[in-house]
């Protein structure tokens, strides 16, 4: 039996993975920076497969040499999704691009000396934007101009690690060279496994759906489901077409935010406001916020995204994007209810 090492496994994207491996067959070893949190993911996995002898975890720092000889000794394959989404920027950048840089060349580095066969890398579209001022269809040619006036920490931290695992991936040296599959979704929504509402996506479904988020971006892009992102995430690790290239894993349509929160309302969220906020004061207030000024590159600007190499090589078609806003509602609602 294959066994592929997940990083961040107790994240939103990580347990998704992690159940679409054992489904496939896969043992699994996962990453946490604290073994309090695996009862948490065990419990979401087990609702989707039986994990029972095929899932185990280890401790592991991301921006430490420490420890991945050990983590990874035994292991086929990586899937190196860690990397936390942060909209609030910074007051220093550093404080997100060298962590992610240093902690994906780490991954690859010890997946290299480890002899594993490939990695699959988890980056996004933010890595695509161009100079993320102006509407733009994404494709798999497309970067982020990390000296563009509107690119923000987060928006470098996503560029430069992905770059920087493609430039170790080809000045690679000997005969048994690593092979890498970059992912790139869009903003991620989908059902919790683990019930953890922490990351950004599931915050902003509960703000939405319990009425605390009043007005709403004007930002319009492909997004993605965490379901989606999963299935390709495990077909990348043995697929031949895959090896050596960037996929972008969203909704062939790109969709508003407005257009979301009008499905929930529509569907018995009565909470939800559809109300959008004119894009200067959210420029103005950019001047204030951090969390506004991070999202600056998306607000009056249009994503859209050319999925047709991702559903040739992998024979997929997205989950559909009501099914997806409905299924992530239904999840935190439930959530939310149990908590009570």
């Amino acid at each position: 039996m294959q066994k592929v090492f997940v990083t961040g496994i107790s994240g939103f994207v990580g347990s998704h993975c992690a159940a679409e491996l054992l489904k496939k067959g896969y043992a699994v070893k996962g990453s946490v920076r604290n073994l309090s949190k695996t009862s948490e993911v065990v419990n979401g996995i087990n609702k989707q497969v039986d994990s029972t002898g095929r899932l185990e975890f280890c401790t592991l720092d991301l921006t430490k040499d420490e420890g991945w000889e050990t983590a990874l000794a035994g292991c086929d394959f990586l899937l190196h999704v860690a990397s936390p989404f942060v909209v609030k920027e910074p007051k220093d950048e550093n404080e997100l691009i060298k962590p992610a840089v240093d902690g994906t060349l780490r991954a690859l580095k010890a997946a290299k000396e480890a002899g594993l066969k490939r990695v699959v890398l988890t980056s996004s579209i933010v890595a695509m934007l161009g100079d993320a001022n102006t509407s733009i269809m994404l494709t798999t040619n497309s970067w982020t101009n990390v000296n563009a006036k509107n690119v923000t920490a987060y928006l470098k931290s996503k560029t430069l690690a992905e770059k920087s695992a493609w430039e170790f991936i080809n000045t690679q040296e000997g005969p048994d060279k690593l092979e890498l599959v970059v992912i790139n979704p869009g903003p991620i929504y989908g059902p919790t496994l683990t019930g953890n509402l922490n990351g950004e996506s599931m915050d902003a479904f509960k703000k939405l759906i319990t009425g605390k988020l009043p007005m709403l971006p004007n930002a319009i892009s492909v997004m993605s489901d965490v379901r989606d992102i999963a299935k390709i995430h495990v077909q990348a690790l043995e697929n031949d077409q895959a090896a050596g290239r960037r996929f972008i894993v969203s909704s062939e349509e790109s969709y508003s935010l407005k257009q979301l929160a009008t499905i929930l309302k529509s569907n018995g969220y009565a909470k939800v406001s559809t109300t959008v906020a004119p894009d200067f004061m959210l420029k103005f207030m950019a001047n204030f916020l951090a969390e506004v000024r991070g999202a600056l590159p998306f607000i009056g600007i249009t994503y859209d995204a050319d999925i047709s190499e991702t559903k040739k090589v992998f024979n997929w078609k997205p989950i559909p994007f009501e099914k997806m806003v409905l299924d992530t509602a239904k999840s935190v609602a439930l959530v939310l209810k149990s908590n009570q």
